[in-house]
């Protein structure tokens, strides 16, 4: 994972088994439903179209989609559900951020304090570690290799800049995502996933490497925890 700070959505688009198949499915219903909050029309709703692109890319069925959609424009109902960020620490000091989205903020709390508790790990307050991280946009490119022309098109197209990792990752400003990923798409790059993400501005490499990977997954694998960012270079 090194180059960028996100855990969750990118180690599950390498491929899901079926035990866990379930929970990701359940994530990314919520994460539709919430951004329907604000439109139940991707096409007005940026926020709404990249939760359904995501959703389609990791195989949510059709109907799940919908009725995620339906839920968060309150046609069907539905628990209310809210997004919610944590922040804390992992063993040895690393920062952590958590995106949650819930139904039951105090077991989602109650969850999240014990996963950490039990790994090393602490909530600490608000502000206590975003100072360290940068809020960016981020596209993943289904490609490994650009050639210096494509790395032109996505510069120009308004790019802060491009990391050559496993797959092709370009960082945006936060509010230029949805233009430069359009512009991408009329470039004709395939896109595989793209987010609002928190970037470490640092990278710290951790004495026990494996500790924080077994903390990783088990926030991870909580139905609310939609996302996990940390300053860890692992």
């Amino acid at each position: 994972m090194s180059g960028h700070s996100k855990w969750a959505t990118t180690k599950r688009a390498k491929g899901v088994t079926d035990s866990k198949r379930s929970s990701l499915f359940t994530k990314l219903a919520k994460a539709i439903s919430l951004a329907a909050r604000d439109g139940g029309d991707p096409d007005m709703n940026f926020k709404l179209r990249m939760a359904i692109d995501r959703a389609r890319k990791l195989s949510l069925p059709k109907d799940n989609i919908t009725r995620a959609i339906k839920s968060g424009t309150g046609e069907s109902g539905g628990q209310v559900i809210e997004e919610l960020t944590y922040e804390g620490f992992g063993p040895g000091g690393i920062a952590m951020i958590m995106e949650i989205i819930t139904d039951n903020k105090n077991r989602s709390v109650s969850e999240v304090k014990h996963i950490l508790s039990k790994n090393g790990g602490n909530l600490g307050s608000s502000g206590s570690v975003m100072w360290l991280f940068d809020r960016k946009g981020v596209i993943y490119l289904h490609q490994d290799s650009i050639t210096d022309e494509q790395e032109l098109q996505i510069i120009d197209a308004g790019a802060d800049d491009i990391i050559k990792d496993e797959n092709i990752i370009v960082y945006t400003p936060a509010t230029e995502l949805n233009n430069v990923k359009l512009t991408l798409e009329e470039f004709g790059f395939e896109i595989e996933d793209s987010n609002l993400e928190y970037i470490a501005k640092e990278k710290i490499k951790p004495t026990k490497e494996e500790t924080i990977i077994k903390l990783m997954d088990l926030l991870d694998n909580d139905e609310d925890v939609q996302n996990v960012y940390t300053n860890a270079d692992i």
